[in-house]
């Protein structure tokens, strides 16, 4: 039986990846400096690899200044990012079912926790674990690891939602049923490890989707 819905943050609930990417090719072309959108997309999912998002410009070009204006400017596209679509639903619906639900990502809690809070979803998980909670990030199993731990349940007892290549393998590499919803930056990723693709979460009922694993 089901008993937890575990589900990623970035790209999954709120698509904070794509602007990211958007804000870095906006600097690129205004610069005039040539890049390629699959440089940036490959980073997407993944933490603590190494990733010169400046590589293509001028070694004398001031980094910081680049590095505060990206921040700047991914920060002002995602605040105009609505909830993704079906995500609301589902959460309510598993409140409805009984299920534990818990957000499981490679980002800090502050910045998890502060969008959770800011989009009026607090309310609806149990738990969030974030990169600092555990040794080692996705694509490494332990943020599901750790979720499983908290709620006190096996792995089969647990369904994640992922949106990128890393994400799904650490959960999958954890035991958890997977879904992959990919988003505008992660539908290149090989989701062929996956239990179920959707292209977003209002597309199966959450009791329908369930079913695929009582």
């Amino acid at each position: 039986m089901i008993r937890a819905l575990v589900f990623d943050f970035d790209g999954l609930i709120l698509d904070t990846e794509t602007p990211i990417i958007e804000a870095w090719m906006e600097l690129h072309e205004e610069a005039r400096v040539p890049y390629e959108k699959s440089y940036a997309a490959n980073i997407v999912g993944h933490v603590d690899i190494d990733f010169d998002p400046w590589i293509a410009f001028d070694a004398a070009v001031d980094r910081e200044a680049l590095e505060r204006e990206h921040k700047k400017r991914t920060r002002a596209i995602i605040e105009r990012q609505p909830v993704l679509p079906g995500v609301q639903a589902c959460l309510e619906e598993a409140r409805r079912l009984g299920l534990r639900t818990a957000i499981a990502s490679n980002s800090s809690h502050a910045w998890v926790d502060n969008h959770v809070k800011r989009l009026g979803l607090a309310r609806h998980f149990d738990l969030i674990k974030c990169r600092e909670d555990v040794a080692r990030g996705k694509p490494e199993p332990d943020l599901y690891r750790a979720a499983l731990d908290a709620f006190s349940l096996q792995p089969r007892e647990a369904v994640a939602f992922e949106d990128s290549q890393p994400g799904s393998v650490a959960a999958k590499s954890a035991g958890l049923w997977c879904v992959a919803i990919p988003n505008p930056s992660t539908q290149h990723h090989d989701f062929s490890h996956v239990d179920a693709i959707l292209c977003t979460l209002a597309d199966e009922p959450l009791p329908q989707l369930l079913r695929r694993w009582i």
